[in-house]
């Protein structure tokens, strides 16, 4: 009797093991599980661990379906737009975005990430072509850069949101010109560059020039005012050396007049070509031979001069002819 329950009891153990076995379900931290009851969403699972459903599935009863957790990257490569000059580029963007409600997600795409990613690329397309057509060349090759891809993160959020998605970034790889536009585009830029080259080399001319023309005039200035010290100080050491001439003239005539003389005589006599035809009675003779200044008495008519040291005789006169 024994014998014949223990395969029931091993069949309805079997039952049980199974039934429980497809009743339960887990879920890691890197993902999030919506369970479906006969086509609608019955519960969400955010957090990680052991849950119980269902078992068996039929019927369409309590599916579990398994939806990304973490962060997920969606790239879109070679995507030519136009920016408002009417040049064109070669764009690479990625989105990184995350599914933060899986119960829309599961109501829009029936939870496929294909199909939302495409429904994202889309959107993503439309934002870029919006934001640079906005724009001048170089835009998106200068710091504008960040503001650009911030804008089409804001454009992308709305739309993401529709979809169960939170947009956490979006970043511009590569911004190249496309192969038709790039001779023309450097061309310009080019000349664009040497135009200012030109502009800032005569900007830096004319303001040599000005900085020379005011050192000029601050050269002329200096010398002028050293000039008027100058003459100042001369006229103040004249007027000195005459106040002390007149001092010493007024304490000593006689001896002032003395040393004029010799410095007269040192003046007029300092060269050994120097000659002198004069009389030994002139003024100029007054302390040659008497240091008191004595005059000689006048020569009598007839006598010869006196010889002056370093002075030519008299010449003889001339003779009659016959």
């Amino acid at each position: 009797m024994t014998s014949n329950r223990l395969p029931v009891i091993l069949v309805i153990l079997a039952v049980v093991l199974v039934g429980l076995y497809s009743s339960v379900y887990v879920v890691n931290a890197r993902e999030q599980a919506i369970v479906v009851r006969f086509g609608e969403i019955q519960s969400v699972k955010t957090e990680p661990g052991i849950y119980f459903k269902l078992p068996f599935s039929f019927m369409d009863a309590d599916r579990v379906q398994l939806v990304e957790k973490q962060k997920l990257r969606l790239d879109l490569d070679n995507i030519q737009v136009q920016v408002k000059g009417g040049a064109t580029f070669d764009v690479d963007a990625f989105v990184i975005y995350s599914i933060n409600d899986a119960r829309r997600f599961r109501e829009t795409v029936s939870g496929d990430r294909d199909s939302a990613e495409a429904r994202l690329r889309t959107r993503l397309d439309s934002a870029l072509r919006r934001v640079y057509g906005l724009r001048e060349f170089d835009a998106a090759l200068s710091d504008e850069r960040v503001s650009m891809m911030l804008e089409v993160r804001d454009d992308l959020r709305p739309d993401a949101e529709l979809l169960g998605l939170n947009i956490e970034d979006v970043r511009i790889r590569r911004t190249d010109l496309t192969a038709d536009v790039a001779p023309n585009t450097y061309n310009r830029m080019r000349s664009e560059r040497l135009a200012e080259a030109e502009l800032l080399r005569a900007q830096g001319t004319e303001d040599g020039l000005r900085r020379r023309a005011i050192a000029d005039r601050q050269v002329v200035e200096i010398t002028a005012d050293a000039q008027r010290d100058a003459e100042i100080l001369r006229g103040q050491g004249d007027a000195e050396r005459n106040r002390v001439f007149a001092d010493a003239f007024s304490r000593n005539p006689a001896f002032f007049e003395f040393y004029r003389s010799m410095a007269a005589y040192s003046a007029a006599l300092s060269s050994q070509d120097t000659t002198l035809v004069l009389s030994p009675n002139s003024e100029f003779f007054r302390y040659f031979d008497n240091a008191a200044g004595a005059m000689q008495p006048p020569a009598t008519p007839g006598a010869p001069a006196a010889a002056v040291p370093g002075a030519a005789a008299p010449a003889a006169p001339a003779q009659p002819a016959n």
